[in-house]
């Protein structure tokens, strides 16, 4: 029993049955040459991501005339296989801040609830607010422990002048 070919012998043979050339394969694809000898070699270390290798591969496969769907299954557990693409890359290197973790809160909130809370907490702040200085006012008022008021006018006796007609 034969082993299964990998994706590069698969697209090199292909390629050699057609009598085709690494120049006019990257002259059609519009892929690199070094890209093409890459994959031809299996050397998917010359890439930067899995996508590009995949994207190309597929590409390759389509100008060759291939069954695409079982040579990317091939290529994926081929890649499983490599240290460099065995896991997809962090989307994040660095760590969480609490700026992040704030920020990420504020984008999931729901605004319209969000405006309704935030002003019903306005409210309840300004009536709390509202009644303390009713409460302080109320405690500090000069008026209210004054003794009963006795009226005396201040020149008792005197009249005021009658007018001149």
């Amino acid at each position: 029993m034969k082993a299964m070919s990998t994706v590069a012998e698969q697209l090199r043979i292909a390629r050699t049955a057609k009598n085709l050339t690494v120049e006019q394969v990257a002259d059609a694809t519009k892929i690199r040459t070094d890209h093409v000898r890459a994959l031809e070699a299996g050397n998917f270390t010359v890439f930067s991501a899995t996508i590009y290798i995949r994207g190309s591969v597929k590409i390759y496969a389509k100008l060759l005339k291939l069954d695409e769907a079982p040579l990317l299954a091939a290529l994926d557990a081929e890649l499983k296989g490599t240290e460099k693409f065995s896991e997809p890359p962090p989307l994040v290197e660095t760590r969480k801040t609490l700026l992040d973790t704030l920020l990420l809160l504020v984008a999931k909130l729901n605004w319209k609830v969000g405006f309704a809370g935030l002003l019903a907490i306005a409210v309840i702040v300004a009536l709390g607010l509202s009644f303390l200085a009713w409460r302080h006012h109320q405690a500090s008022d000069p008026l209210k422990n004054l003794p009963p008021a006795v009226y005396s006018p201040a020149n008792a006796g005197d009249t005021l002048p009658l007018p001149k007609h």
